[in-house]
């Protein structure tokens, strides 16, 4: 077991929390069946944890750790990480090349923790060479990484674990159930008083007040932004979306970006890439059909 669990019981819920991928993590089941509840929120905790064991980029003992340090020589991978990086390739020709999961070695001049600590533009530069899907050899399911660079899965990771974690319930039980890691989330209702879930988007900096309250149905929620993770300088805020291409932050975008779609990774999918179209972000969403969007600038 990896973490804390626990359940309780509210005047129409069964409510379990834990914590995963650095997020608090909560399952909402609208029954009163206490020892069922139990067992599908253990269901819900280990496949979250399963996720997070295998794809986290601070570990050593696992298949984003072997590829990064495989020193240049082809890795083959399983199915579930061959889908991963198939959808990050589709995320990198969506984005023109703004959505780049090999551009996590930027952290190591980037830290975004509310300070003014911009890096230079020396630093920078000796950090570009690794960055750039189009130096890594793919051929499903073998993997070659140039040395020195990395593949981080930590903009997709989050929302995928929310949608496994559903469909497991979701065949665990006909109950309405909410599935909320961090504020991404996934739906299923109506519940048993034909009631909707009430969702509240988040105002940034402001924390414990909502933008706006959802009567959620269905679907997937997820928001992307630079509340928690920024730096600032000369009044220059400097959220935490880089652009792979440049290695700065994207600028001149909204704050925030909420978008519902028919599951989390989906809408997670679309939050990144209106962030990552920076001044374009409004042109960006009207292009697209079949989702609901927030923007906060």
């Amino acid at each position: 077991m990896q973490g804390e669990l626990s359940l309780s019981r509210t005047a129409r819920d069964c409510v379990g929390r834990f914590a995963a991928m650095a997020s608090p993590c909560e399952i909402l089941l609208d029954h009163d069946d206490f020892p069922a509840a139990a067992q599908q929120l253990d269901t819900a905790a280990r496949e979250a944890w399963r996720i997070e064991q295998k794809f986290s980029r601070y570990r050593q003992d696992n298949i984003v750790h072997a590829i990064n340090n495989a020193g240049g020589q082809p890795v083959t991978v399983d199915e579930e990480t061959a889908r991963l990086i198939d959808f990050a390739v589709t995320l990198h020709t969506l984005s023109e090349g703004r959505f780049d999961i090999t551009s996590g070695v930027l952290r190591r001049a980037w830290k975004f923790d509310g300070s003014d600590r911009i890096p230079n533009q020396a630093t920078l530069d000796a950090l570009l060479p690794l960055v750039g899907w189009h130096r890594v050899h793919w051929q499903n399911p073998v993997l070659t990484l140039p040395a020195g660079m990395e593949i981080d899965f930590g903009g997709i990771g989050k929302e995928y674990a929310v949608d496994r974690v559903f469909t497991l319930l979701a065949g665990l039980t006909p109950a309405a159930l909410l599935v909320n890691f961090g504020g991404d989330l996934r739906a299923r209702g109506p519940r048993r008083d034909g009631s909707a879930w009430q969702v509240g988007i988040e105002t940034p900096d402001r924390d414990q007040q909502a933008a706006e309250t959802l009567a959620l149905q269905g679907g997937g929620l997820a928001t992307s932004g630079d509340a928690r993770r920024f730096l600032l300088k000369d009044g220059v805020r400097y959220g935490h979306v880089l652009d792979p291409r440049t290695g700065w932050p994207v600028q001149g975008g909204p704050r925030s970006v909420t978008i519902l779609a028919a599951d989390c990774v989906q809408a997670g999918m679309y939050a990144t890439l209106t962030l990552l179209a920076g001044a374009g972000a409004e042109d960006f969403l009207r292009e697209q059909d079949g989702i609901r969007a927030w923007l906060i600038w």
